[in-house]
């Protein structure tokens, strides 16, 4: 069998298409095959919670290149036809039609799937998930025809959908199992100024609550019952409670996974000609010295184009500190670093929180794991200069609006 000099990328989103971008600016001639399980071109995710989903921003511009872009840059971009198992000893992959491809080197960029609500009645009409294109064009038909929906948590994509809804008038009930949204992200503080956001704006928030049901009429969803007997009316549900990485096939030809495809700094595999970047890649990150699986956009954009270099051959690594942003109401925020529940010692605000005009960070031990600037613009970098100096900072100072953060530096 002659050798097969293909790239081939498995997943055509915002990572996939990236690779494949870079690939071709890098200066790789050879085959580069794209491949997804959608019929849409690669289009980025972020909108179909904000702006798109919102109707402020147009269709056209969620999509990551042209659709001439592909052909012009001899990229075979296959839709609707997902690689579904990976031989690695043959360097080949199996497609959902079937039919083998071979490979010289493989990306896996698949992604994640929403998280199922385990409880009867989740696969009813009317029960939603927001993972794609066509997942949020539902719910844009869904704000136009209902009068009540309930939103099923308290995270990212719970928020931004309720505060979508809310803008298009739709009363919501947000149902959190936490005592308050995003407490294990932000922590206690933080987060409640998030639930308080959302109550401002009308949101019946409920925290702390266990679903036993959804209950419907006629195959379609009614309600939600929770585990007090409690029945919530409801025209349709919202079900945000998670992803899972699609890491399936990789565990199944013998890849390291946990949470996710294991690579290195280089988004290398335990197979040296396969590399995995964006959602479903838990990569060994050389500042934070941890495998980390980040599940944000910035990931999928930058992550990639680490893994293209590095499947050409180059000597490259991706320290990207982690890095997301949410839009809601009134609320902008960008947050940069990266810090879980028990490895934080204290939370420093800088600005004012009652006008929600502030910057907030995450200490342990004086070192700031982790910044977040709410409606203040202009300093991500800065922060990030923080967080990556590994250096502990004065806190009283860090606290002080008088001080540039610049100056917090040694």
């Amino acid at each position: 069998m002659a050798q097969n000099t293909a790239f081939v990328i498995a997943g055509a989103g915002l990572a996939g298409a990236k690779a494949a971008e870079t690939l071709r600016a890098e200066g790789f001639d050879g085959p580069v095959v794209l491949l997804g399980d959608e019929r849409e071109r690669p289009y980025e995710r972020p909108p179909l919670s904000k702006g798109y989903l919102m109707g402020t921003s147009e269709k056209e511009k969620v999509y990551v290149h042209p659709p001439q872009w592909y052909a012009e840059h001899e990229v075979d971009l296959r839709l609707g036809n997902a690689v579904t198992a990976l031989d690695p000893a043959d360097h080949e992959v199996t497609l959902a039609d079937g039919s083998r491809l071979g490979y010289a080197k493989l990306l896996l960029a698949t992604g994640s799937t929403p998280r199922p609500l385990p409880v009867p009645g989740a696969n009813l009409d009317g029960v939603h998930y927001l993972r794609h294109l066509a997942d949020s064009d539902r719910l844009k038909e869904v704000f136009r025809s209902a009068a009540r929906i309930v939103v099923i948590g308290g995270g990212w994509i719970g928020l931004e959908t309720t505060a979508a809804a809310r803008a298009a008038g739709v009363a919501v009930t947000l149902l959190e199992a936490a005592e308050l949204p995003l407490l294990g992200v932000l922590g206690h503080q933080a987060a409640e100024i998030f639930a308080a956001l959302h109550t401002e704006h009308g949101v019946d928030l409920r925290c702390g609550t266990r679903i036993t049901e959804i209950t419907g009429s006629g195959g379609a969803a009614d309600g939600v019952r929770l585990a007090d007997g409690t029945r919530i009316a409801a025209d349709a549900v919202i079900v945000g409670v998670g992803i899972t990485p699609n890491s399936e096939p990789a565990a199944a030809a013998g890849l390291r996974v946990d949470n996710g495809v294991v690579v290195d700094e280089r988004l290398r595999t335990s197979d040296p000609d396969i590399y995995a970047a964006g959602d479903v890649a838990n990569a060994y990150h050389p500042v934070l010295d941890r495998h980390l699986r980040v599940e944000h956009w910035a990931n999928a954009l930058h992550q990639p184009r680490t893994a293209a270099r590095a499947m050409l051959g180059q000597d490259v690594r991706y320290d990207r500190l982690p890095y997301f942003f949410t839009d809601q109401y009134d609320l902008g925020m960008e947050y940069t670093g990266h810090v879980t529940p028990d490895s934080c010692d204290r939370v420093v605000f800088r600005g004012d929180t009652a006008a929600r005009e502030f910057l907030a960070f995450w200490l342990s031990r004086g070192r700031v794991l982790a910044g977040m600037n709410v409606n203040i613009w202009d300093v991500t970098d800065q922060i990030k200069a923080l967080v990556a100096s590994g250096r502990p900072v004065d806190p009283e100072r860090l606290a002080d609006p008088d001080v540039p953060l610049p100056d917090l530096l040694p």
